[in-house]
């Protein structure tokens, strides 16, 4: 497959691609796949989740990721069902879940892939005997990416609509590059987040170390609905 262009959305994007042929595994054994890298995320010892997306009318049929060091724990969020496969498992989007557990990596770092294919349904799960009931997704989760400027100063605010309430928030500082970034790069971008009756504030600095790298923070609310 051909390498396509980088893209980058106002407030932040991800980047679509043909993975080169052994590098990464998010498109292997799928016949047609169109590969979606993730910039790199800085990783902590609390768990760290960021979205990727599919392009339109596409879903996800494959997942690779990218680690600065090996003591980074990966996972990503599937529903139940069976069998696990794409439209089932997976949708258009999908959230990677990322730790560092051990090391001392200065700056730990990983990169999301995904595979995308196109989008062709997939099966219902039917209530169990009993009057159980099957597993469901009561929760949305709502997702702004903000791109950061090179030594500035920013605050963020984020709700969900008026019909729903917040249970958890949490954010994520990516970085594009071919290669990891730095621990001093890393450390250029400072993010303090607090919640207060279910509105999300973020106060972003940065420094001008950032100027040559695209940098994003992307801020991920998980709502239910009233």
């Amino acid at each position: 497959m051909r390498r396509a262009a980088i893209l980058l959305a106002a407030l932040g994007a991800c980047a679509v691609a043909a993975a080169p042929a052994g590098a990464t595994n998010e498109c292997r054994g799928l016949m047609v796949c169109v590969s979606v890298v993730g910039p790199w995320v800085s990783a902590a010892p609390g768990q760290v989740e960021f979205q990727l997306s599919c392009p339109a009318r596409y879903v996800v049929g494959g997942l690779d990721a990218e680690l600065s060091s090996r003591g980074i724990e990966i996972g990503f969020v599937g529903a139940l069902g069976s069998p696990v496969n794409p439209g089932i498992t997976t949708a258009k989007d999908v959230v990677f879940l990322g730790r560092h557990v051990r090391g001392r990596d200065p700056a730990p770092t990983f990169r999301p892939l995904i595979g995308c294919i196109p989008a062709s349904g997939g099966g219902r799960r039917s209530p169990t005997a009993y009057h159980a009931f099957p597993p469901t997704k009561p929760t949305v989760r709502r997702v702004t990416n903000v791109r950061i400027r090179a030594g500035s100063v920013a605050s963020v605010v984020a709700r969900c609509p008026k019909n729903e309430r917040l249970v958890s928030a949490t954010h994520a500082v990516g970085f594009y590059g071919s290669t990891p970034p730095t621990a001093g790069l890393v450390k250029a971008v400072i993010v303090h987040r607090r919640t207060s009756k279910g509105v999300v504030k973020l106060n972003i600095r940065a420094t001008r170390a950032i100027s040559e790298t695209p940098t994003f923070v992307q801020v991920d609310l998980l709502c239910v609905p009233r």
